[in-house]
């Protein structure tokens, strides 16, 4: 697996389970799959020798991220690698401009788009569409990073000068997001988790409800059908997240990822089949697992570096905060990365089933918060002794 993040860490677990041994190429040492792999690999993923170093004597390459040269992977598969997914299929979640035509020759649902060069092009786009405009580097961006949403042509002429050939959409009236996960195999075995709502802050995922509340059977399987069109379309091998923006009229696709995705870790406790596990059958070729729903809800709360995560900060050590955490939250599920601490950072995520959204979203956001803050919510006050 190319890159040593927190999805190759729980890559690495779900392969242990199958009897697997995953090899990472990680940035460093002490990145979360580093620190828990046996089979590392430090080197930078941007370098071919580094690629064809740990493809060597692989059954399959894939990646926890899209960030590979297009033309790396073609040498790879060239030179007789398998990759899943491959490069044509991968492009599409590495170049946003290249899935705009995409869809927009399939005829699928996509905010109004444009490719624009020079604050002409986005003063024009803006006059047809309406402002602000929502502008996005083509490659590289993540978690909101290469996203800007301006509120007139001097702001887009400054990022075209600083970035280029830039994507302009239209800033979409949405109700809310969603997501849509599916697995598929070498021979085109689909699977579908049910559609679920993401909720960001800051560009950043937060929080993930399964399934997504009040969204109409209609909707949902209209959501689940577009993403296995996509994955067949494309060429799909391993997870396949589409990201949606609904809206009163019904759904737009927003970007793609090719790989486990934040909006899936509740699949770990949740589901069946773990887009994790599901994810190295479909590369490995292997029979696709069940994803029914082990709990009529489940809700995921990420753990993002709060005030604990200061240097200067005095309140309850991270082993504290774990024992505390696990005292009062008893049923909800742990799952940490192992990465260094900073404000903003996805440091772990907490994993609660029910019956109740509120209920269950209450234990997961209140044990998340005190994780990343030391803060105990007043329905959860800790007993004197503790």
């Amino acid at each position: 697996m190319v890159g040593g993040g927190q999805l190759a860490r729980m890559t690495h677990q779900a392969a242990i389970a199958l009897g697997q041994s995953l090899r990472v190429l990680s940035g460093g040492p002490d990145e979360s799959a580093a620190l828990v792999a046996a089979d590392v690999r430090i080197g930078d993923h941007q370098d071919l020798a580094a690629l064809r170093d740990l493809a060597e004597g692989a059954t399959v390459v894939t990646f926890d991220h899209e960030h590979v040269p297009t033309e790396h992977l073609r040498e790879l598969v060239e030179a007789g690698t398998r990759v899943a997914p491959g490069p044509e299929a991968l492009v599409h979640a590495q170049d946003k401009l290249v899935l705009r035509r995409v869809l927009a020759e399939a005829g699928e649902p996509q905010p109004a788009w444009a490719e624009v060069g020079t604050a002409a092009d986005v003063e024009a786009f803006g006059g047809a569409h309406g402002w602000p405009v929502v502008l996005k580097t083509p490659r590289g961006g993540y978690d909101g990073k290469g996203v800007f949403v301006v509120p007139d042509v001097a702001a887009a002429a400054a990022l075209l000068e600083q970035h280029g050939t830039l994507l302009a959409e239209q800033r979409v009236a949405m109700v809310r997001e969603l997501s849509a996960q599916v697995a598929r195999s070498p021979f085109g075995q689909v699977a579908v988790w049910p559609v679920v709502e993401t909720v960001q802050r800051d560009g950043v995922c937060a929080e993930v409800y399964a399934p997504a509340p009040d969204l109409s059977d209609e909707l949902a399987t209209a959501a689940q059908e577009l993403a296995v069109r996509i994955a067949d379309r494309l060429g799909v091998v391993g997870m396949l997240a589409v990201e949606l923006f609904q809206t009163a009229d019904g759904v737009l696709v927003n970007e793609l990822a090719m790989r486990p995705h934040n909006s899936g870790h509740w699949t770990i406790e949740g589901a069946v089949t773990s887009q994790f596990e599901q994810h190295l059958r479909a590369v490995l070729d292997y029979p696709l697992g069940s994803t029914a729903m082990r709990a009529p809800v489940v809700v995921m709360a990420n753990v993002l570096g709060g005030a604990a995560a200061d240097p200067d900060w005095t309140g309850p050590r991270l082993d504290e905060r774990i024992h505390h955490f696990m005292a009062h939250w008893p049923d909800v599920k742990l799952h940490w990365y192992g990465k260094g601490q900073r404000p903003g950072r996805k440091l772990g995520h907490v994993t609660a089933l029910g019956e109740d959204l509120a209920e269950v979203r209450a234990r997961a956001v209140a044990a998340a918060r005190y994780l990343a803050d030391g803060v105990v919510d007043p329905a959860f006050a800790f007993p004197d002794e503790h």
